[in-house]
């Protein structure tokens, strides 16, 4: 709390009187506007306001004011007791006539109010006299704090080129002073540091726009907010804040070509899309406000194109059409850049474009030769012999050396051999006749290459079209299969034909229908022509028989209409049906069947009669064989392969047939000649001992081999089926010797096994333990 602040504090006495008396018996001192007198039931009390030095240099304390009852004589006889929040610490009372004192400093900002309780007690009789009331000490403000901008630093936006007063934002500072009370916490704002750009309102804190300014010179600015309390009076708090404004941009300039002429070159073999050149337009906007659309103004549009490059915001020409050096060799391009969002605003002030003029030189090329036309269409008669001519192409070299070119048809068609070309003047010939009926079009591709440099090729499509002769007679539509009923009546119409041909007509078809000469005059037929391609066939007589002719066959003459015209004799064979009504089509077909044959319905029927008889026998056949195929003991085969043993020791296995019955493996028809089995134990371990220092090329391995192989074939307890003899042979050079459990029969009493000890100290237990039992034996 600041040395130079002073406390007001404002006591209000309150003192119980009865009903009767009114609150004029007693005065207040002071008239205040802050002064309040509250009645109570019976009696009141009255205060007055008095002011004290919130702080000073010593812990004297300081008088606030004096509570006194009506009751009191001034004879010492009352005492005044004080209670309470800050009795007896922060406040206190002079019991002898009710002053009282603070004796520490006070902070409104801590704590605005203090409620205290004072009663009157006679000291004689230590009773109160009056009954105790309560009071309230307000603690009046003092201006102890300083101003804060709690929210700063500011931060604020505004767009270029706004007018005057346009709002930029607003700052808030705060005080800790009461604002209800005097100017402690009245704030005035000023600018101390943005001038002339901004201004700020003093009351509220809003910054305006001063002037208008353009982003594209700064775009920033730092603006510098004082608030002091006091209204500003000397002595006054006071605090700053900084305010940093950014200027947005806003589309206010124009795009401007860098330069205002560029030159650019593309040679004539470019293809289309190939990119030229690029210009560049600066703006001093940002962002969308720099984005711009290029354009390409006059006739040279159809040749060139420009497009934008979105990131880099670069027009880029491209050529849109094939360029000829030889035909033009300079193009001026007028390029025009636009912005592509335009602010309403300043669209006043100017179009927001601009152009430039772009040179593009067309560099010369050795070119390939072209063609005089894209393609050619020629045609040739299918009358034409082979040849013939058909057309010419011609393609010269658009350089100005004129190269000479030499024609050729693409290798690997299948038309080089119908068509053939002079390499020297590109004339084309065929090579075979023609038929349009075949083939109407061919389509032969044609290359010219410039004698001097082979790599540069052209190519030209040649349709050819077969012009079309009257080659082809015409005749039926399709095959006709043509009934009449054996009681037919004279003039019935039995069959409609028509006709095709496979010519081409320009004037479209037209076909006459008539009987060959033959069969004009003894025919039982008529044929009428209806004119429009199509005829008819009628009866020329009633009652046919079709045990006297079972078919007619009818000649048929057709014209055509063509130059010259040609005509042919198509034969309608006609079968006689036996019919009521109506004709049955599919019997007449059986019975035409049958007569072609030579065979009648009887005989068809025994013969039908006889494949079914030998099929059904073939069938019986084929059963009884698979019936004597099929085993009887095919179920006990089952059995056996799924009675699986396992032989997991060493010697004596084949021997081993505990493990099932091995008898049930074989049959009544499979017996062998029993063999005694020898005692061969002796002469196993002998032979196996001699093998010892052999090969298996030695006499003695064989011989024993085949003894072993001999045994199992002659052993009655064998398996029927073929199986697998191991035997163990480990060669020579071993110190050991054998341990295989083919000598396992020997007793150990043949058996010698001093060798142990020559083999080092590792087996010396070993030797003990044979030579001890050996003793044991001896």
């Amino acid at each position: 709390m600041n040395c130079s602040a002073f406390l007001s504090l404002m006591l209000m006495l309150v003192q119980l009187w009865p009903c009767s008396l009114s609150t004029q018996n007693f005065s207040a001192q002071n008239t205040d506007q802050s002064l309040t007198a509250v009645q109570r039931v019976k009696r009141s009390w009255v205060w007055e306001p008095l002011f004290a030095t919130e702080e000073q240099t010593s812990m004297v304390p300081v008088y606030v004011g004096q509570i006194k009852s009506d009751l009191d004589k001034q004879d010492d006889n009352l005492r005044y007791v004080l209670t309470g929040e800050g009795a007896g610490s922060i406040f206190i009372i002079d019991e002898n006539n009710g002053k009282i004192y603070v004796t520490q400093k006070l902070d409104r900002e801590e704590k605005p109010f203090y409620t205290l309780r004072a009663q009157a007690i006679d000291r004689s009789t230590q009773l109160p006299v009056e009954p105790e009331s309560e009071f309230i000490i307000k603690v009046r403000d003092v201006n102890d704090h300083e101003p804060q901008f709690l929210d700063g630093p500011y931060v604020a936006t505004v767009p270029e080129m706004s007018p005057e007063g346009t709002s930029v934002t607003q700052v808030t500072a705060t005080d800790g002073d009461d604002p209800s009370y005097g100017n402690s916490a009245r704030l005035l704002y000023s600018l101390i540091q943005g001038q002339p750009y901004f201004s700020v309102e003093p009351k509220t804190g809003v910054i305006r726009m001063a002037s208008q300014m353009d982003r594209e010179t700064k775009d920033q600015y730092l603006v510098i907010i004082q608030a002091k309390d006091m209204v500003g009076q000397p002595g006054a708090f006071s605090a700053t804040a900084t305010v940093t404004i950014n200027l947005s941009d806003i589309n206010d300039n124009p795009p401007k070509f860098q330069q205002r002429l560029y030159h650019m070159s593309v040679s004539e073999e470019a293809p289309v899309g190939t990119t030229v050149g690029k210009v560049f337009a600066e703006d001093g906007d940002i962002g969308k406000n720099a984005a711009m659309n290029y354009f390409i103004e006059g006739d040279s549009s159809d040749v060139f194109d420009i497009i934008t490059n979105n990131e880099t915001q670069e027009g880029i020409i491209l050529l849109k059409k094939r360029v000829d050096y030889e035909s033009k060799r300079r193009y001026s391009v007028q390029a025009k850049v636009v912005n592509r969002y335009i602010d309403d605003h300043f669209e006043k002030e100017g179009p927001f474009e601009d152009k430039t003029i772009v040179k593009i030189n067309v560099e010369d090329a050795d070119e390939p030769p072209v063609f005089t036309l894209e393609n050619y269409v020629m045609e040739i008669s299918e009358a034409a012999e082979s040849g013939s001519l058909v057309g010419a192409v011609t393609a010269t070299d658009p350089d100005d050396d004129d190269c000479p070119v030499r024609y050729s048809l693409v290798h690997g068609t299948h038309l080089k051999t119908l068509f053939s070309i002079n390499e020297h003047n590109g004339t084309i010939i065929t090579t075979k006749p023609l038929d349009r009926e075949i083939a109407s079009w061919h389509n032969i591709t044609v290359t010219a290459t410039e004698t001097r440099n082979p790599e540069k090729i052209s190519e030209v499509n040649v349709y050819i079209q077969v012009l079309d002769v009257n080659d082809h007679a015409p005749e039926f539509a399709k095959y006709y299969e043509t009934f009449v009923c054996e009681n037919a009546a004279s003039g019935q119409l039995i069959q409609s034909i028509s006709a095709v041909d496979q010519d081409d007509s320009a004037e479209g078809h037209h076909f006459y229908f008539s009987l060959a000469q033959e069969a004009t005059n003894n025919s039982s037929f008529t044929v009428k022509d209806n004119q429009d391609n199509t005829a008819g066939i009628f009866t020329a007589r009633s009652g046919f028989r079709r045990q006297e002719k079972f078919s007619f066959y009818l000649p048929i003459l057709i014209l055509d209409n063509g130059t010259p015209p040609l005509t042919s004799t198509n034969t309608l064979t006609i079968t006689v049906c036996d019919c009521d009504t109506e004709v049955n089509t599919l019997y007449c077909r059986y019975g035409a069947f049958m007569y072609a044959m030579g065979l009648s319905t009887e005989a068809l029927v025994a013969v039908l009669a006889c494949i079914l008889i030998l099929l059904v026998f073939f069938l019986a056949i084929v059963v009884m064989r698979q019936q004597r195929k099929k085993s009887p003991f095919s179920e006990k085969m089952e059995e056996f392969r799924e009675n699986i043993v396992r032989y997991d020791d060493e010697g004596g296995g084949e021997e081993d047939t505990e493990a099932f019955d091995i008898s049930a493996l074989r049959t009544r028809t499979v017996m062998r000649m029993h063999k005694p089995r020898k005692k061969v134990t002796t002469e196993i371990h002998s032979l196996y001992r001699q093998s010892l220092q052999v090969g298996p090329d030695s006499a003695i391995f064989r011989q024993f081999i085949s003894e072993k192989l001999q045994e199992a074939n002659t052993d009655p307890s064998a398996p029927p089926y073929d199986s697998l003899q191991t035997y163990a042979f480990e060669g020579t050079g071993s110190l050991a010797g054998s341990l295989s459990s083919l000598g396992s029969n020997m007793s150990d009493a043949d058996q010698s096994y001093d060798y142990l000890t020559d083999w080092g100290p590792h087996f010396k237990q070993l030797a003990a333990m044979y030579a001890s039992h050996r003793s044991l034996e001896d």
